[in-house]
């Protein structure tokens, strides 16, 4: 226990001299970033279920504004949704799937259509197959909902990490 108490001061002291910040601060002088969100419209994404999902997710990650009047920038997101049997039974039968969801992201400027960052995510989530046909709708719906909410995460940590290398450049 007293040797423990040192090395806690140590890596504090350490990490508060390499110039750590937080990403996604909320308040006081590093607040910028989450400013910076409250200013991006999210257009809306083509691809059904899982694109509003995706769509819905984004805006509130982001807390973006919902008018796109009041929008500083504009995220314009393409997905694509493949299905595929991963396992099949020697009598053919298929009985689990991957749902890959892929998104390309692009940031624009508001008002010039600047084009200021741009980016693809990608993830997988697996779903077996059950008995009831309705437990495997819903086990797909979760899946593409999961995907849809990691691609919205890896998006704003993009964007965060895109909006804290604007506020150190020279």
């Amino acid at each position: 226990m007293r040797t423990a108490i040192p090395i806690v001061v140590a890596c504090a002291l350490c990490t508060a001299g390499c110039g750590f910040h937080p990403l996604f601060a909320r308040n006081g002088t590093e607040a910028g970033g989450q400013r910076a969100f409250n200013s991006i419209f999210v257009d809306p994404v083509g691809g059904g279920r899982a694109a509003y999902e995706l769509r819905d997710s984004l805006i509130d990650l982001l807390r973006g504004t919902s008018r796109q009047d009041q929008a500083l920038y504009r995220l314009k997101v393409t997905m694509k949704q493949s299905v595929e049997g991963t396992s099949v039974q020697t009598n053919g039968y298929i009985t689990r799937y991957t749902y890959t969801m892929t998104a390309d992201y692009q940031l624009t400027n508001a008002r010039t259509g600047a084009e200021l960052t741009k980016g693809t995510e990608a993830t997988f989530s697996g779903y077996d197959v059950v008995a009831s046909p309705y437990a495997t709708l819903v086990a797909q719906q979760d899946a593409a909902r999961f995907a849809a909410h990691e691609i919205a995460d890896r998006i704003r940590i993009d964007l965060g990490v895109y909006f804290a290398r604007q506020r150190t450049a020279p």
